[in-house]
């Protein structure tokens, strides 16, 4: 696992063993021993200091993982656990990390030395669905894939589609204000969200947002929390926006192109024809190789690159085939899927990319937008890298919204400073580009170092500010997204 910044963790850490962060006064820490014991007996066994359930908690799928070991792993089952947890954690001044299903690619619910990890995945419940207000209230725990099933029967679904789907669970796309293959039609979960219960670093609760379709009433604090990567508080439930299912057929295409600059111009063209299709996904020669390989697949043509459209509603045939036909004149050969098995098929495909990668070593799977029209200059932007540096860079594109996933694999444990060079020339260029450092993974302890370069000065400042007025003592995810 990458210790990336475990330096700078461990003194901050230090810090706040001193009483000091960021410039506040916390409460005099308590020993670690007498903190677990308060927990334990408010909590009893949903308090896990099992040395397997400690590992775990220190790694998502970022590839990066603290430095030390939690105190505890707090399994939550209900808002009081979770406010039971924060009162403790706020009178010992202890860190308190939240997390989900640890799918994460930024390590934002990375838990580390002296801290609490607070697992929200055993509240999973359902509370409410009223078909007649298209809207779901729901647990932070659930999985996405699991909410849809249960919302189908009913007529409905909630859009957020993130590749992840069948592992993630909704707190976490909220906490990381998540994309996936929809979000080009369909926006992304902060699109989807009406309100959120929020519980405070000292245990209050508050209800944001609101259940009517529109609500405009004081500061938009649940947009706020939606992104906020638990720095604001801990979220215990959601009111979430549905959608009806979608009348009509599905129609999904695949079309090869001899590299990934022509695919990406072509992707900007249908893009630029005014069809809006569901999904249009890239993906790279590399990329379509090894997830290829990894499905036991036909080996594709040496350097050809693919895109993945779907459509869908009462339009879906005439728009495929108005897509087919950008592609075929940008110089792609188009196959279209005949039923849904062989739809599956090629979604599936894609949805394997990052587990096919997994079995390559550590793996950082990065995520920068910019606009859609310069998705090539982009692709540009990564061969240069590749060639300059002498490395692969696999990359994926949500390419009907301008997202990118490069990602960059080293074998062994540990990432070399050069590939976060690479990763930082990356990320400039993004910005040059009119883009952004990520746009669904979050910015987590990977990406801290780089968020000023965005932001600016001032507002990142600001920011911080603002996560203060939250969280005075700055014990929700320290050394999380805001770090000097």
């Amino acid at each position: 696992m990458v210790e990336h910044g475990a330096a700078v963790d461990r003194a901050r850490l230090r810090r706040r063993r001193r009483g000091v962060r960021a410039g506040h006064r916390t409460p005099a820490p308590v020993v670690s021993s007498d903190v677990v014991a308060r927990l334990v007996a408010e909590l009893g066994d949903r308090v896990d200091t099992t040395p397997d359930a400690l590992h775990a908690a220190r790694a998502d799928k970022s590839g990066h993982a603290a430095a030390g070991l939690p105190l505890a792993v707090v399994h939550a089952g209900s808002v009081a656990d979770v406010q039971a947890v924060l009162r403790i954690a706020s009178a010992t001044g202890t860190p308190v990390v939240p997390r989900g299903a640890g799918t994460g690619l930024a390590g934002a619910a990375n838990t580390g030395e002296g801290e609490i990890s607070l697992s929200l995945r055993g509240m999973d419940r359902i509370l409410e669905v009223r078909r007649d207000d298209l809207l779901a209230v729901v647990e932070p725990g659930i999985i996405n894939a699991d909410l849809n099933a249960v919302l189908a029967e009913q007529g409905l679904w909630w859009a957020p589609d993130p590749a992840s789907r069948d592992i993630s669970t909704v707190g976490g796309n909220i906490a990381t204000g998540a994309g996936g293959l929809l979000c080009a039609k369909y926006g992304v979960v902060r699109d989807a969200v009406l309100g959120v219960d929020l519980v405070l670093a000292d245990g209050r609760l508050l209800r944001l947002g609101h259940r009517s379709v529109k609500g405009v009433t004081g500061l938009d604090l649940t947009s706020l929390v939606i992104g906020s990567e638990g720095v604001l508080g801990v979220v215990v439930a959601a009111t979430l926006k549905l959608r009806r299912l979608i009348p009509g057929e599905v129609r999904t295409l695949s079309a090869t192109f001899p590299d990934v600059r022509t695919a990406a111009v072509a992707s900007a063209a249908v893009t630029a024809s005014g069809v809006q299709p569901a999904i249009m996904e890239l993906m790279d020669a590399t990329s379509l190789a090894r997830t290829h390989a990894y499905l036991g697949l036909p080996a594709p043509a040496p350097g050809a690159a693919q895109l993945l459209v779907q459509t869908d509603g009462p339009a879906a045939t005439a728009e495929a085939d108005a897509i087919a036909a950008t592609l075929v004149a940008a110089g792609g050969v188009v196959v279209v899927a005949a039923d849904e098995a062989q739809a599956a098929h090629l979604l599936s495909i894609r949805r394997s990319m990052h587990p096919a990668w997994e079995t390559a070593g550590t793996t950082l799977i990065e995520d920068v937008s910019v606009p859609r029209s310069a998705l090539p200059a982009m692709f540009d932007v990564i061969a240069d890298l590749e060639r300059r540096y002498g490395i692969a860079i696999p990359t994926v594109a949500h390419a009907g919204d301008g997202n990118l996933h490069p990602n960059f694999v080293v074998p062994g444990p540990e990432v070399p400073e050069e590939i976060w060079q690479a990763a930082g020339e990356l990320f400039q260029a993004a910005l040059a580009l009119g883009g952004t450092l990520t746009g669904e993974h979050g910015v987590g302890v990977l990406k801290r170092r780089w968020l000023a370069d965005e932001l600016g000065g001032d507002q990142w400042e600001l920011q911080r500010q603002i996560a203060r007025v939250f969280d005075p003592a700055g014990i929700l995810n320290p050394g999380k997204v805001f770090a000097p």
